[in-house]
Parts: C-alpha cells; structure tokens; sequence
C-alpha cells in the first residue's frame, strides 16, 4: 500500500472472506482455477496477499471443489488463513457468505467479500473500496468498474445522487438495464450486522435459483439503508478467470505491468512481448533483456548483465555484467562478468565464479566453478569443484555415478584437462596439473603432474582391404595408395 494512512485499522476491519469454492468447469482441468498462476503465483495467492496487507482481525476463505488441493495450497502460502468448508446444502455466492459467517466469530465492524479467481485485484484497490464505504456512511458498498462488454456481469444502477439502488443479474436485467455499462465486480464491504441480518433473509427466487449476495443489497435499499459504490477506473482489478482464454489475457495484462515497471526503473527489454518475468523478480538499472527471456521465482540480476536470447532462468543469481545466452537454469549462481551459453544447462547447486565461463552445449549439477575457470563446450560436469583458472577441455565427462552412489571430484587451480577425458569419480586432481586428452582417469593427480591414462596406437596395414573388401572403403583405400605410390620417385621404389 502507498502508505499506512491509506488502510482501515485492523481494529475496526472485522474479516475479508474470499470466495473459492467454485468448481471452475470451464477450466477443464484436474485443479482447481484458483490455484492456476498469474505472474508466478496462484490466482488464490494473489488474492489473499491483498487481503493480508489490509490486516483484517480475520482471513478467511471459503474453500468447496478441490478443496485437498486448495488447503494443501494454503497451508504453504496462508497458514494464518481459516478455511471454511461449503457444504452441499445449496448454491451460490450468498450461500458461500453464510458459511463463512458461520465459521468465524461473531464480527463487529466491516466485513469485506471478495471474489477468489480475480488475480488483479489489489490492497490499495480494497482500502479505497474501505474509505468510499466509511465516507459514505453506508451499510454496503461494492466495487465497480466500466466494462468494455458488460455481457454476462450484474449492472449497477444508480440513484441520481449517486447511491446505488440496485445491483441486477444480467439474466434477470431489462433491457434498459443491459444497456448499462457500469458493473458488479463481486467485490463488497459491509457493516457486518447488515450483512448478517441480510444473508438471513436471502432466498433462491431468481434466475440463477442461488442465493446471491447481491440480494443482501436489495435487502438494504429496501430498508432504506444507503448503499454506495467505488468505481475503479482499471477494469482489469476486477476481471475474473473462468476459463484458459481469460487466465492466458490476464497473465498478458499481468507481465505486460511488469515490463512496464521494470523499463521505467532503467531495465531495457528489448520485446516485452516475449519476455516474461515474474512479480519476485528482482532486476538492477541497465539491465538488458533480449527476446524470449523468462525470468520466474527469486531470480536477480545485477547490474549491466545481459540475459537472453531464449534463455529462462528461474531462481538464479546473476552478477553485474555478466552475459547468459540461450540458457536454462535453476537454483543456481552466476558470478559478476561471467559468461554462460548458448545452448548450457544449469541445474541445481551450480555455483560459477566471477569471470568464469559455462559454454556451449554444458550441463553442471552441483558444481562450484572458480574465478576465471572455464568449460567452454561438451562436458558434463556434475558434483565437482573446479579450482580458479582451471580449463576443462571439450568433450570432457565428469563420471560422478557408480550406479549406486554419486561422488564428488575436485580439479584444482589452474590446472588443464583435456578434451575427451573421462574423470571417474572421486578423484583429486591437484592445482597446477595437466590431463592428456583423451585419458579416463581413476586415480588422483598430484601438484605438477602430467596424467596419462591411454593406450598407445597401434595401426595395422591391410586390415581394410582383408577385412572390408569389395567396400567403398577399401576402393578408396586402393586408389589412395595408388596415388601416394605414384608420388614416389623411381629411385625411392627401388628401395622398397
């Protein structure tokens, strides 16, 4: 929120229930829509972190379909949230607001209920919402927005002094009433006796056959008792997902945000519409985003670092002025001018240090990489520390499983390996040491030591035309030696 002044106390703001317990049929999908994510973390999530930062004396939601799933979520995200259980006895938003008055302690003060599957919502959204209500000195007061297409929301209709008088179902609404484009958000707050009083007397005579809580609206114009609204001007803080095509334009709508932000605070991107970084993302000014970037989870990068293209990162450290191309990684460090790529996997537990180089088509896993070291192209190196300025030769391959057990090797600094090894795990390869290309070492490597481990050439003449006659091979061979026998001058072929 922009400041503590903007929040209702938590002393006088009772509770905010949120509505999850829908079965979500148009998602098509085995979970839960409110568990399904825009920017990084679930719809729920989102949700209740706006709820939270109001500090309610009570968060509570209302769970139903899925509702394993939904607590299980709970339980990582919202501890402190009460789940209360919708039972089967009816249907529909009023029904969803019983239960969870049933299920909290008696509530003086405001209540606020609001919708669990609109991502977009926020704190300071529901704190205006809050102040609208109390300057108002009203009983209820919903959210509203201006819909492009009203079609399928509940219109608000207005008194001339502003009050609201109604709040119609677009199923139950007149055509004049359609024609209105000011609509219900599903977002309320109430003096909590109004709300309790009104959910008492809610019926199912209406189109839906539901209880709705709209009709605790009805309920307290017909009394006589002021009603108001707050009118957001971002339509998009109320739009809800009811199926993948609403929840893939609110994650556009959401990153399309980020993007913004980000190249306000001196980021460059140079397509945000292929770029997508999450809300826990943080990023240093001067920055370079290239196109198809992915930045998800606790992911940071400093300062003068370029990422990209095609590269996705996902709880990853990156230093200052460092360069990853077409990377994937995950829980790992990337040190200060480092540079990784293209086409490198990072798996958990790599750690490269400043300087150091990850290169083309390299796979690490539990790796600690020193300053200035370099595996420039076709290795895998896992469970292995190599030593500052050390150099891992192409094609190298870091034997760490026995088919029982991985173990750990170490190449020291400054050290050379070259191409083609095979370092079968655990070994120590000492600093200041060289590995002759294609060796397959088993045993450690002491300070200044040469490691040979290869058997000597042997080349058998003949072998091609005894064993590969009447191939394309062994005509080639022929006609080569025909060739190298006429290069010999006469003199040579007679001392053959």
């Amino acid at each position: 929120m922009n400041s503590a002044t903007d929040a209702p106390s938590a002393a006088t703001l009772a509770a905010v229930i949120i509505l999850a317990a829908g079965e979500g049929k148009r998602m098509k999908s085995a979970r839960p829509k409110f568990l399904h994510a825009v920017g990084g973390r679930s719809i729920l999530q989102r949700v209740l972190d706006a709820a939270t930062a109001l500090e309610p004396e009570h968060v509570a939601v209302v769970v139903g379909h899925g509702r394993e799933q939904v607590e299980a979520h709970l339980d990582e995200v919202a501890p402190h949230a009460v789940r209360v259980a919708q039972g089967d006895e009816a249907y529909g938003t009023g029904y969803a607001a019983q239960c969870a008055m049933a299920g909290l302690p008696e509530l003086h003060g405001d209540v606020v209920i609001t919708v669990g599957d609109a991502p977009l919502q926020s704190d300071e959204a529901l704190a205006a919402l809050i102040s609208t209500h109390r300057a108002a000195g009203a009983v209820a007061t919903v959210l509203t927005a201006t819909a492009p297409d009203p079609t399928g929301y509940g219109r608000i209709v207005r008194a001339a002094d502003g009050s609201v008088t109604a709040i119609v179902e677009h199923k139950d609404a007149t055509d004049e009433q359609r024609a209105i484009d000011e609509i219900n958000s599903g977002i309320f707050v109430f003096e909590a006796e109004t709300l309790r009083d009104g959910l008492s007397k809610i019926s199912t005579d209406n189109a839906q056959g539901e209880l709705m809580l709209t009709d605790v609206i009805k309920i307290a114009t017909d009394n006589h008792q002021p009603v108001a609204a707050h009118r957001v001007d971002d339509f998009w803080l109320t739009e809800g997902v009811n199926d993948r095509v609403q929840l893939g334009r609110l994650n556009t709508e959401q990153n399309r945000r980020i993007c913004d932000q980000w190249m306000r605070a001196g980021v460059t991107i140079i397509d945000p519409a292929t770029t997508w970084i999450h809300e826990s993302v943080d990023l240093a000014p001067d920055v370079t985003l290239l196109p198809g970037t992915v930045l998800e989870g606790a992911t940071s990068v400093g300062a003068g670092a370029t990422i990209g293209p095609d590269t996705t990162l996902t709880d990853v450290e990156v230093g200052a002025g460092a360069t990853v191309i077409r990377t994937h990684g995950s829980l790992a460090v990337i040190g200060a001018e480092a540079t990784v790529g293209p086409y490198a996997y990072l798996r958990p537990g790599t750690e490269l240090g400043s300087k150091g180089k990850i290169g083309t088509f390299v796979e690490t896993k539990n790796a600690i990489i020193g300053a200035g070291a370099k595996v420039p192209h076709l290795t895998y190196a896992g469970d292995t520390t190599i030593g500052e300025g050390a150099n891992i030769g192409a094609g190298t391959i870091f034997a760490n499983y026995d088919g029982v057990d991985k173990t750990r090797s170490t190449v020291g600094r400054h050290s050379f390996v070259g191409s083609g090894t095979v370092l079968v795990h655990p070994l120590e390869i000492a600093d200041g040491t060289y590995v002759a290309a294609g060796s397959t070492i088993t045993a450690d490597v002491e300070p200044g030591e040469l490691a040979v481990a290869r058997g000597r050439q042997r080349n058998i003449p003949g072998w091609v035309a005894r064993k590969r006659a009447g191939t394309k091979t062994a005509a080639a061979a022929e006609q080569a030696q025909g060739r190298a026998g006429d290069s010999v001058p006469e003199q040579g072929k007679d001392g053959l």
